[in-house]
């Protein structure tokens, strides 16, 4: 008889890896070197761009040091509301814990690419191994991320309706205002019906995954997913209606890293109204679902670009916008490398007490 946390058993999953060959390991390498030799040698030679760049290391260097704060602060947010959706019953994950997936999680989403669902995986594979149920995991997995892109949405619709019609300063054409607000819209309404989906919808046309073909298989999973998103949202939705103060940790992981760009342009000269910076920030967020390391290059390019068209100083927010992502991108890469061998650590403990639990327990033949 195989034990719980034994191979097979459900919490007997290996850590998600990313397999490295030699032909990935030397284009990762060329992506990051090529990425600093752009930004050292031939982003200095464009006219114009060149005296902006070496002006980086003579940023005002308290609005550096509180634009890190802010991102720390943002770190924290994140932590509270793992906290707060994950460990709603007692377990394993303490606030040690939570820090130690959450931020390896973090730098696993920095520096690989798919959209940050290496950070994903990483989260839901030692949820696992702390003794949740795959179906819990995946529930409040859905439920966290609803709970943080709700956030996303309801302020880009609001922005971008105030920012479209005249009422918050800042300006913008309709392409850079109002259709941003009206793809949020569609997208919270979407994420609102699929929260009306009945709750034994996987029941009601499970009879359709029967069978042991491929076809069966793939309709399994299409049965599976939408029982799923809504379970999750519903989850979310009621941690909204709980009033649980941690879920401030959402509007604090974007609030306090939208700072970190507001800081940097004081940094480097005035900013421009705060809800350009809101808008032109979520706009560049975008970058992340391109495959690429933690969004490196589309994050930047989409925010500058954003800032051009509300005729934002061009040097000014390719100044903030590199000094923002130098401090958002790599400030977590350190403490997350240490995060996840501490995680390893602290995981094979967990697996050890299992271990002697499970032999403790007397098998009756």
């Amino acid at each position: 008889m195989e034990h719980p946390g034994g191979k097979g058993g459900g919490n007997g999953e290996e850590m998600p890896r990313v397999r490295v060959t030699r032909e990935r390991a030397i284009a990762f390498a060329l992506f990051i070197l090529s990425g600093v030799a752009f930004l050292y040698f031939v982003l200095p030679q464009i006219s114009g761009v060149g005296d902006t760049v070496r002006r980086l290391g003579r940023g005002d260097t308290w609005w550096i040091a509180i634009a890190v704060v802010f991102e720390v602060l943002s770190f924290a947010g994140y932590v509270v509301l793992f906290r707060s959706v994950f460990m709603r019953e007692r377990g394993r994950i303490g606030w040690r814990e939570s820090y130690l997936i959450t931020m390896a999680g973090l730098a696993a989403t920095r520096l690989f690419a798919a959209a940050g669902a290496g950070g994903v995986a990483l989260t839901a594979w030692a949820l696992r191994r702390s003794g949740m149920g795959p179906r819990l995991v995946a529930s409040r997995m859905v439920a966290f991320m609803a709970l943080l892109y709700v956030i996303y949405g309801v302020t880009v619709l609001i922005d971008g309706v105030g920012l479209g019609s005249g009422l918050f300063p800042g300006g913008g054409s309709f392409a850079i205002t109002t259709i941003p607000a009206i793809v949020a819209a569609i997208l919270l309404l979407a994420a609102g019906a699929m929260a009306l989906v009945p709750g034994d919808i996987e029941r009601r046309l499970g009879r359709w995954a029967k069978g042991s073909g491929r076809a069966a298989r793939w309709t399994a999973k299409a049965v599976a997913a939408p029982a799923l998103a809504a379970r999750g949202l519903r989850s979310g939705f009621e941690l909204l209606r709980s009033g649980d103060a941690g879920l401030l940790g959402a509007p604090a992981w974007w609030g306090f890293d939208i700072c970190v760009l507001w800081a940097c342009f004081h940094a480097f000269g005035d900013a421009p109204p705060f809800t350009v910076i809101v808008m032109s920030y979520f706009v560049g967020m975008l970058g992340n679902l391109l495959p690429l390391p933690g969004g490196l290059g589309g994050v930047e390019g989409g925010m500058i670009g954003a800032f051009a068209a509300f005729g934002v100083e061009f040097n000014l927010a390719v100044l903030a916008v590199l000094a923002y992502r130098a401090i958002a991108f790599w400030l977590p890469t350190l403490p997350g490398a240490i995060a996840y061998f501490q995680l390893r650590r602290t995981v094979a403990r967990w697996r050890s007490e299992t271990d002697v639990r499970a032999d403790d327990v007397p098998v009756i033949l």
